[in-house]
């Protein structure tokens, strides 16, 4: 349902899209651009490898301009993207975006200039002149990754085309998605009255309390896919086939190669954790089953996936749902919570549900005033309760580098770390509520939104990894059709939800509306959700055993994550993500409360 939620204010940034302000900003993000392009073509011309002073110098001046110039973009586009997610409508918003982006290829071009110039230099040569400046020092993390990924770079002038072609490539057809996405609204009844729903607030009545409403929710959802398949289709067609254009020119090995990268993760660790978590399936599936049977049924339909069960007659206001977050974030930590509360009073959040507004949530970081912004479709639920902890979460740890003075490029997180700080939010609701509970009833709802949430994080997620996979292979081969999406869709979710549902109502357009899907230079962000569960998971069993002493290496884990690998960072903990084990130590503390489940 509908509920008054807040809007975020963004005044602190600037007055306007079209104030003084913005409009400097704009163009002293052009002109810095100007001048890295000049320094640099001296830069790269010099003479320096074998004097590692001088070499110092240059990589240490440009890695401090690019943290000015990234620190102004990362102002200025999340600006922009505060009215352009909440109202497609916006046509000022639309074209400043359009504007932004045109200016930031001269940004990808220097960036791709720049990592081909460290490629030539080694990793030897690079370690010698960090050694003689302050600034190359600190960032020589950044400087080695460089090195080793240049060699996943096509010729300079290859990648200046890409960069320049994607605005009307991957990136239009991502921009085109989510505008058809969030204008895509249906007329719907609910309480007694027919009212138009935007599709964030129809997909969210899966959790509504009657099935007869989630069942027509459902129906009416997959109406409404079916008169805008083709041309999401079309999209995913245009994004998938520019990746693997790319990917192919980069000498990348297949189609995840790249991601891994990102993920600052190798192969071993991917394969042990999809590996425990196939072998979870039965598990998740356990749970599927007896809830099927506490609602009456022999098999779960789709629409039943996230119904709620227990007492669930509790509608949180949005206050009521700041008040309980904040106390719950308390409990773990008086300075996260009080930065909680300082996010809700700050307005820093836009939770109310309204046509032209994209659907889901997200989190993103305003670099010139240090704060961040978080997105949300609040409907009174306590899936939404937990989605703001997970939103949270992520501003938390944008906060703890801001904090510890990280630089943007030291802030530069992968996709698999993102998730941590974000989950681990939410696994601390949860788990504070479990503890608070008496009533069987509504013990029962607890359990059932965590294990839920789990449920998507890993059985959820490897379909969809399944899904693009596949699409990947078949896109290589030639284009596919709506009906061609669908079916993969819906394969892989035979693959994962085995006998745990009802194969007659799966989702099969689950394609449709998930943003990363769209995204050219994010393929395959579902396993990091994954990750950063898991991940999580065994950091909070840690903090069990520490208590607050966990905190202070906590934040600072999270400020580092733009500093190290995965598997190092995980290392200070004791933890071992190579193997198997640890992923499936964490499924087993999830296994646990499946079994209390089963158990009422």
């Amino acid at each position: 349902m509908t509920i008054s939620a807040s809007r975020w204010d963004m005044t602190n940034v600037y007055p306007s899209l079209e104030s003084k302000e913005f409009k400097s900003a704009t163009k002293k993000y052009k002109s810095m651009l100007d001048e890295m392009e000049t320094f640099y073509k001296k830069a790269s011309k010099a003479d320096s490898k074998t004097d590692p002073k001088k070499l110092g110098k240059l990589l240490g001046e440009s890695v401090d301009r690019f943290n000015t110039i990234f620190e102004l973009s990362n102002t200025i586009l999340p600006y922009i993207e505060s009215f352009v997610t909440t109202d497609s409508h916006n046509k000022v918003a639309m074209r400043a975006l359009s504007e932004f982006e045109q200016i930031s290829v001269q940004a990808s071009i220097l960036n791709t200039k720049f990592q081909a110039w460290i490629g030539t230099l080694g990793k030897a040569a690079v370690k010698k002149a960090a050694k003689t400046n302050a600034s190359a020092k600190a960032h020589e993390f950044t400087l080695n990754e460089s090195v080793d990924q240049s060699k996943y770079m096509m010729s300079e002038a290859e990648e200046i085309l890409a960069a320049e072609m994607t605005l009307s490539g991957g990136n239009a057809f991502d921009k085109l998605q989510g505008t058809v996405t969030s204008q895509l609204s249906v007329d719907f009844e609910l309480g007694g009255k027919t009212e138009k729903l935007p599709m964030p607030a129809l997909i969210n009545l899966r959790s509504h309390p009657d099935e007869d409403t989630r069942r027509r929710g459902y129906e009416a959802e997959n109406i409404a896919w079916v008169g805008v398949q083709e041309i999401l289709a079309a999209c995913m067609n245009g994004v998938k086939g520019e990746a693997l254009t790319l990917n192919k020119k980069r000498g990348r090995e297949d189609a995840i190669h790249a991601s891994i990268d990102n993920s600052r993760m190798d192969r071993a660790t991917l394969n042990a954790m999809l590996g425990a978590m196939k072998d979870s399936f039965p598990m998740f599936r356990k749970y599927f089953k007896h809830k099927a049977k506490l609602l009456g049924k022999e098999k779960l339909a789709w629409w039943d996936v996230s119904a709620p069960l227990g007492k669930t007659d509790k509608v949180y206001s949005f206050d009521e749902a700041r008040d309980f977050i904040v106390s719950n974030f308390n409990q773990f930590s008086p300075e996260l919570g009080a930065f909680a509360q300082r996010a809700f009073d700050s307005n820093w959040i836009d939770a109310e549900q309204r046509e032209g507004k994209r659907g889901g949530a997200f989190c993103m970081g305003v670099a010139g005033v240090k704060e961040s912004r978080i997105l949300s479709n609040f409907d009174g639920s306590f899936d939404q309760v937990s989605t703001l902890a997970h939103e949270l979460g992520h501003a938390f740890h944008n906060e703890c580098a801001y904090q510890a003075g990280k630089t943007e490029l030291q802030q530069s997180t992968p996709m698999t770390l993102a998730e941590t700080a974000s989950i681990m939010c939410e696994t601390i609701v949860t788990e504070a509520v479990l503890e608070q509970v008496t009533d069987p009833q509504e013990r029962l709802a607890v359990l059932e939104a965590q294990i839920n949430g789990a449920a998507a994080v890993i059985v959820d997620i490897y379909s969809r990894y399944l899904f693009e996979t596949e699409v990947f292979k078949r896109r290589e081969k030639a284009e596919l059709s709506a009906d061609d999406l669908n079916d993969i869709m819906e394969r892989a979710q035979k693959a994962t939800y085995g006998d745990g549902l009802d194969e007659r109502y799966l989702q099969k357009f689950m394609w449709t509306w998930k943003p990363h899907y769209y995204s050219p230079n994010l393929s395959f962000y579902n396993y990091p959700y994954a990750f950063g569960l898991l991940f999580a998971t065994g950091l909070y069993a840690v903090y069990q055993k520490r208590g607050a002493d966990f905190v202070p290496d906590y934040k600072n884990l999270l400020a580092s994550t733009g500093e190290e690998r995965a598997a190092e960072l995980a290392d200070r903990f004791g933890i071992n993500i190579r193997t198997k084990k640890f992923w499936a130590d964490s499924l087993a503390i999830i296994g646990k409360n499946v079994k209390k489940y089963c158990e009422l």
